[in-house]
């Protein structure tokens, strides 16, 4: 008796533009697609070379709303840090804080 091995195709959707921000290092824009039925918020830079990262998986489960909240809070931090969110130490910027 022989095994069978399946090998699914990903099933990718089109990435969609939800939000844009600015910061010193440069322009960046935030991105949802869904990939195999999971929602992924990811941000990459505008100019399309430079590190992108992973901001939230899963948020179909919590619906448009927790998506609005998440994109608006994460816009704000990158404002008042003046740098990518997901990028930043928080225990690095309250220093820098506390010393200036």
């Amino acid at each position: 008796m022989s095994q069978k091995t399946l090998h699914l195709r990903p099933s990718v959707g089109e990435r969609v533009e939800l939000g844009r921000y600015t910061v010193t290092a440069g322009e960046r824009i935030l991105y949802g697609q869904r990939i195999n039925g999971v929602v992924r918020v990811t941000d990459r830079p505008a100019a399309g070379r430079g590190r992108s990262y992973l901001i939230e998986r899963g948020l179909e489960l919590d619906g448009y709303s927790a998506l609005k909240a998440l994109l608006a809070d994460y816009t704000q931090a990158a404002r008042r840090l003046n740098s990518v969110p997901m990028a930043t130490s928080l225990l690095r910027h309250t220093i820098e804080q506390e010393a200036a």
